[in-house]
């Protein structure tokens, strides 16, 4: 029985893929706190809720993933204004109670109010 992990085919896999070596301290999730913040993002809001067949069916629906956070998402860390609205983009209209629709997002895995 061979084991699941083998470090000789990852690190062979990485080079078909073209993936540059970038050596961190271990144990130390402290040291990249933006890129474990945004891994950890992408782990629990999508992909623990998603099933894919490929890599390219993945990449597609991180894809979606990435436009629906940076586009439409609000942050509490930048005043509840979404990526795109905080670099310079068009602020979105805040959804009336009154006269609402539900827009869904990341094909339908959130489905969010919107202006009617």
């Amino acid at each position: 029985m061979s084991p699941l992990f083998e470090f000789h085919r990852w690190k062979a896999n990485l080079r078909v893929l073209e993936v540059d070596e970038l050596k961190t301290v271990p144990y130390t999730p402290t040291s990249h706190p933006f890129v474990e913040r945004l891994i950890g993002t992408t782990r629990r809001e999508f992909l623990d809720h998603v099933l894919f067949w490929n890599s390219v069916d993945l990449a597609s629906k991180l894809s979606a993933f990435q436009d629906n956070y940076n586009l439409e998402r609000i942050h509490s860390g930048i005043d509840g204004a979404s990526a795109a609205e905080f670099a310079g983009g068009p602020r979105l209209q805040p959804a009336d109670l009154n006269s609402f629709r539900w827009k869904t997002a990341c094909r339908g895995l959130y489905s969010l109010p919107a202006a009617a």
